[in-house]
């Protein structure tokens, strides 16, 4: 087996490890709630009329074979993996009978364009303004803007959520606050529909690049600073090359190699959603729907989003593991 075959068939089994380790904490962690979500569900359903005691009964017993929670914690268990296999993780116990899959999906394409869009920007500002201050390390505009966003950083995302909503939703009201799009636009491939949909994601993107370009500047700015100290950058100053080709040709390309290792991984965090940004903007994102699955102990609903999390997150790492070695041979070796 060659060098790149065997890094491939221990990264792959890192991966399936983690997959398998992850989803198994995700059932143990839904299961061990004191939220009954059999009880919870008829009690919801009886609340305003009386119900014949047999007749509930029935009801909970067809809900527990339903959603797979017959018989004891390891029943439960084998029944939930055979579930997995296969992709089906059953209906929705708070929105019966839709099932999980279909929540999911319809909520997936608004958290992958919130969260891409916000990390594609963040990552290109921070690397691009970075990298020119990491180079020209005496000027003021660069040092000012590495203050700023070094600043916003540690400042957590639900609080400059908050910050972004109060400033353009109620002191300057420019934008709108809440939702993906105006009510009574219908969905469709439409300019209107388009236009509401971008203006709705204004503050949602904004609130995260202003965190996040922090963290993408400070890293690119590091690894500049260390690259134009190298003799191969020295004697091209030395050699009368153009300063923009020694920018963009011998700084930047190499510098770029751990930033776009971090893009990649970011990008796959991308499906855990951006919780407490979509509940404070009222975005119909995965986020928003972990939150409210959560809070109605709907345990298919939570699991499926949670693995799906856990398998895109785990892709992502191996995706950039399986790829480095092909631009770093050094890679193979580690």
């Amino acid at each position: 087996m060659t060098g790149y075959a065997l890094y491939v068939f221990r990264r792959f089994g890192q991966f399936v490890l983690v997959v398998f380790v992850g989803i198994n904490i995700a059932f143990f962690v839904t299961h061990a709630t004191p939220i009954d979500p059999i009880t919870s569900a008829i009690a919801a359903a009886t609340r305003f009329s009386q119900a014949d005691p047999q007749a509930v009964q029935m009801t909970r017993e067809a809900l527990r074979e339903l959603y797979g929670l017959q018989g004891g914690l390891w029943d439960q268990y084998w029944a939930f993996w055979k579930r997995v296999a296969v992709a089906d993780f059953g209906p929705s116990l708070s929105a019966f009978p839709t099932p999980v899959s279909t929540l999911v999906w319809r909520a997936l394409p608004w958290t992958f364009g919130l969260l891409s869009v916000a990390t594609i920007v963040a990552w290109g500002l921070g690397s691009l303004l970075g990298g020119l201050a990491g180079y020209y390390r005496r000027s003021l505009s660069l040092k000012a803007f590495g203050v700023v966003v070094s600043g916003l950083q540690p400042i957590p995302n639900y609080v400059m959520a908050f910050v972004v909503l109060v400033l353009f939703g109620y002191v300057w009201p420019i934008l709108p606050i809440t939702g993906s799009a105006q009510i009574n636009l219908q969905e469709g491939w439409t300019l209107a529909y388009f236009k509401s949909v971008f203006q709705h994601a204004m503050l949602p993107v904004l609130s995260l690049v202003l965190v996040g370009t922090g963290a993408w500047f400070i890293g690119m700015r590091a690894l500049v600073s260390n690259i134009v100290t190298e003799d191969y950058v020295a004697y091209a100053e030395l050699g009368g090359v153009d300063r923009h080709k020694i920018l963009t040709s011998y700084v930047m390309r190499n510098a770029l190699l751990p930033q776009v290792t971090g893009l990649a991984l970011s990008l796959g965090l991308i499906f855990n959603g951006a919780v407490i940004t979509e509940v404070v903007f009222g975005y119909p994102g995965l986020g928003n729907l972990l939150i409210r699955a959560v809070y109605a102990g709907d345990y298919s609903l939570v699991i499926g989003i949670a693995s799906m999390s856990i398998i895109a997150v785990a892709f992502a790492a191996l995706v950039v593991d399986l790829i480095l070695p092909l631009i770093d041979p050094r890679v193979r070796t580690t």
